[in-house]
């Protein structure tokens, strides 16, 4: 198939969707497919880029407040028609739902292309972390209008797919993801780097990865830290990630290691060297770091659903609390921070947890899904 993949975050961005357009569009080349990814313009790369298995053609953007190398994309729909029109896709996939995307999804549709989507950021659940409450029904909406305008809608889970059939989204479809067992192993773990953190006589490590943003519940991750510390008081804490919330955080705690981005070869050492990990975003549509962690070897608490729900089996290879019960993921947290044999326990059970949930499994049932697609689309 030739593939058009559209979205404003891609390698070498860290982010779930990144990292996973980014495994994706490797794995289709792979598979001889014709894949480009139009992606917007970051002034630390050079425009277009030409890789082994997909190429990458950059889009007028801006960026972030706050995330000076993440670009959100400018309408292109005139761009991407003139494109397109040359060099017909087969099919256009669009992975973010900004005005980079919009104006793909009206591109494709002007020219009769088969166009998908996927919808990986609640960012209507984000409106109540930025003052924005009242515009959760408007955030919505657009997301609505964005993806029913595209043959087939792709989440994460099927428990997302059904909360957002709810919400009045049509034709949906699973694209679940996969982990890398080689990138994310035990294997990895680095003495040296826990000596740097000061973990080097056997000391606990928790460690957090991820956007340093306020829809991600710093305030009950750092609720469980102190619950921790007051259990066992030799744990350290190192956050890996950039973002808004950094500065203050880092002000506040300077007991933790802050660390900023990383690469992701370090990125796999940082995980293979910790020990514990607590999730406690509550605004994930999937949650990456949760299957990085388990593949990595560490124990694992975090609330009832999305990658938790699917993978975790309490007691087991994590821990898994209700979803409305804030003092229970801390009491889990204070609980992998005082028993070692428990921790010990799912430590081990998290890090098999995932010989059969491959990337190349997840890649071959998007890759028949988008073929159904073209199949399916009329001339």
């Amino acid at each position: 198939m030739k593939l058009a993949f559209v979205t404003e975050t891609f390698p070498p961005e860290i982010n779930g969707v990144a990292m996973t357009f980014g495994v994706i569009a490797r794995e289709l080349g792979l598979r001889k497919h014709e894949v480009t990814v139009y992606r917007p313009w970051r002034p630390d790369l050079p425009g277009d880029r030409d890789h082994p298995e997909y190429r990458e053609i950059a889009l007028p953007g801006l960026p972030l407040p706050g995330y000076p190398l993440m670009r959100l994309g400018l309408p292109a729909r005139r761009r991407l028609t003139a494109l397109w029109r040359v060099a017909r896709p087969d099919l256009v996939h669009v992975a973010t739902e900004g005005p980079l995307g919009a104006s793909a999804v009206s591109a494709a549709r002007s020219l009769r292309l088969p166009v998908t989507s996927s919808f990986h950021t609640n960012f209507h659940l984000y409106t109540r972390h930025y003052g924005f409450a009242p515009l959760r029904r408007v955030a919505l909406a657009w997301l609505r209008h964005v993806h029913n305008r595209t043959l087939r809608t792709f989440a994460p889970t099927e428990e997302l797919c059904q909360e957002l059939a709810a919400l009045g989204f049509t034709r949906l479809g699973v694209l679940s993801r996969g982990v890398d067992t080689q990138g994310f192993s035990p294997s990895l773990r680095t003495p040296a780097l826990r000596a740097h953190w000061g973990a080097a006589n056997g000391e606990i490590v928790l460690l957090h990865v991820g956007r340093m943003a306020a829809e991600k519940n710093y305030p009950l991750l750092f609720c469980a830290y102190d619950a921790m510390r007051a259990v066992n008081p030799h744990l350290r804490f190192v956050l890996v990630g950039d973002g808004p919330l950094r500065p203050a955080l880092q002000a506040a705690h300077p007991d933790c290691s802050f660390t900023g981005f990383i690469p992701r070869e370090a990125l796999s050492r940082h995980y293979a060297s910790a020990d514990v990990y607590v999730h406690a975003s509550l605004t994930e549509t999937f949650g990456n770091v949760v299957t990085e962690a388990m593949a990595s070897g560490l124990a694992v608490a975090g609330f009832d659903y999305a990658a938790a729900r699917q993978f975790v089996r309490h007691g087991e290879n994590g821990l898994a609390v209700p979803r409305d019960d804030p003092h229970a993921l801390i009491a889990a947290a204070t609980e992998l921070a005082r028993d070692g044999a428990l921790r010990d326990r799912l430590r081990a059970g998290a890090a098999t947890s995932f010989s059969n949930h491959s990337w190349t499994k997840v890649v071959l049932g998007f890759e028949a899904d988008l073929h159904a697609a073209i199949t399916a689309s009329p001339p």
